[in-house]
């Protein structure tokens, strides 16, 4: 399949981009085209209702020899697509990027987003067939065909009130535990339908704020507050029970989880009078925990094979957590893997992932939550079309890639024009923005960045080695489980970038990454 679209999408008219997307959809299948909106934040958004929506392209086997190029930036292209040939004749650049087959590094889990209650309660308020729409833009094979999803385990900030599952208090034996309404109305029918339309296995794993305010020092969901007692008592013992709880009654809907984080942003439940769910750890109470209740519980309830993942929080604290917990041999068997968010990332703490990796080669990284516009200060929350936010999701997925994470989870997959809604007021920007009043939904930037990796990074795609890379652009490569060899760049520049890339058994791609673009290259040398 050739697609290649010229132009500049905002001085088209919108019925030429609806016409346009059909007559690409009559020709190829599934592809139609975006229909945008400017906003005035820098670039566009992709608008989709009840009635048109705008696909992801599908890129099939080429012929050796051949390799296709995914365009998205900031004037004009969404995931625009088109063919070329590798040169084998004279040598265009003295030093190309080169590919190593020989070096490869850690294996991919996926990408993915959450599912929030505000992502549900969003969904839901559209029409039927926009929801459709909606799910199918993150799930199904015309849309980035997300393979992770983060399921809050009882309420978060983006929820509409501050809920547990057993509030019957000193209910140790949790014989009152019940999901709540939020569970059974947005996230359980969501999670099922994103399961049914995708065509790859949707990896969830379960996060939790808070314990029950009953189980805490402070008998309280928010703010400063630990549980009570220590690890191996009655409190721990409850509160690894409900981690297993939570996992039955899903269980009961059919849908069984991959993973669990022990435990979101641990550092913030020691914070004074932080402002929404959470609960304190240190890194030495975590592994007792896992040590004495959680790890032993989940064996005996038959999710040993549950991946169980550490930390959850930033890159600041990361060695020594890490260390702290891993350095005990009874921790290892239990914990699978460790969670890191993407706030407060900064270059210096990039060999904070190296070190990880370095000293704990067998558990593996995975970026659990980012988001834009989490800072007070970075206002509007939502900035329509903002090509500046996608940017900093492109920057940031490349650098964990680059650096042993195996994976990058978004946080709400979809908010209202406020941001929300989250009861604390703690409002953010999402990849894609819901108008319920209007019947709409708005593709961000950041949707599209997303899908340059979702889509074309595979689960279990291998990091291969690029050496000789420009020093203006972000450049990852991958070699998929289908033999197919996939590099992401970058240009977060304002000019453009001329490069050469160098296939050992091909020979060379001679390309330009334009200003403020990103372009995922795919092709297949067997």
């Amino acid at each position: 399949m050739k697609v290649e679209i010229m132009g500049e999408l905002r001085r088209v008219p919108v019925t030429l981009f609806i016409f346009l997307g059909v007559l690409f959809w009559k020709s190829y299948g599934e592809l139609k085209l975006c229909y945008p909106r400017n906003y005035n934040f820098g670039s566009f958004v992709c608008v989709c209702n009840s009635t048109y929506c705008d696909t992801v392209p599908n890129i099939e086997k080429l012929d050796i020899g051949r390799y296709v190029v995914i365009v998205t930036d900031k004037r004009n292209f969404r995931l625009s697509n088109c063919t070329g040939s590798f040169k084998k004749s004279k040598i265009e650049d003295a030093s190309p990027m080169s590919i190593n087959y020989n070096k490869t590094f850690q294996k991919i889990i996926g990408f993915g987003g959450a599912f929030t209650d505000a992502t549900g309660i969003n969904v839901v308020s559209l029409p039927k067939k926009a929801q459709e729409k909606l799910l199918q833009s993150y799930f199904s094979p015309l849309g980035i065909e997300y393979n992770i999803g983060r399921v809050p385990i009882a309420s978060c900030d983006f929820s509409t009130r501050i809920y547990s599952y057993d509030d019957a208090v000193n209910d140790t034996k949790l014989m009152q535990f019940d999901l709540a309404e939020e569970d059974l109305n947005y996230k359980i029918p969501l999670i099922k339908k994103a399961q049914k339309m995708s065509k790859r296995k949707v990896l969830l794993f379960g996060s939790p704020w808070s314990a029950p305010a009953w189980m805490k020092t402070n008998n309280n969901m928010t703010g400063m507050g630990m549980l009570k007692g220590k690890p191996g008592g009655a409190y721990y013992n409850a509160w690894a029970l409900y981690f297993v709880k939570f996992l039955e009654e899903y269980k009961h809907f059919n849908i069984t989880f991959w993973g669990l984080t022990a435990q979101n942003e641990p550092v913030d439940g020691l914070i004074y009078k932080f402002p929404f769910q959470a609960m304190g750890w240190t890194p030495q109470l975590q592994r007792d925990f896992i040590i004495k209740d959680l790890g032993p519980l989940l064996h005996s309830y038959g999710y040993g094979n549950l991946k169980l993942m550490i930390f959850d929080d930033q890159r600041t604290f990361l060695v020594n957590w890490v260390k702290t917990v891993l350095n005990n041999t009874l921790a290892r068997t239990f914990v699978s893997g460790i969670g890191v968010h993407w706030y407060e990332d900064i270059d210096l703490t990039l060999s904070f992932l190296d070190k990880t990796h370095e000293l704990f080669p067998n558990h593996f990284i995975l970026g659990t939550e980012a988001c834009a516009a989490s800072y007070p200060w970075e206002q509007p929350k939502v900035a329509l079309g903002s090509w500046k936010r996608a940017e900093s999701y492109s920057k940031d997925i490349i650098q964990d890639l680059n650096h042993w994470v195996t994976g990058w989870t978004d946080w709400n997959m979809a908010l209202d024009l406020e941001g929300g809604p989250n009861w604390a007021k703690n409002f953010v920007d999402s990849a894609i923005i819901v108008n319920k009043t209007a019947g709409e939904f708005y593709k961000q930037p950041m949707y599209y960045i997303m899908a340059h990796f979702s889509k074309y990074i595979l689960p279990d795609s291998v990091r291969i080695e690029i050496t000789n890379i420009p020093k203006f652009l972000d450049v990852v490569g991958f070699l998929r489980p289908d033999k197919a060899t996939v590099v992401v760049i970058v240009n977060r520049q304002d000019q453009s970038v001329k490069y050469t890339i160098r296939d050992p058994h091909l020979g060379q791609i001679v390309g330009n990454a334009d200003q403020h673009s990103i372009q995922t290259l795919i092709w297949w040398n067997k």
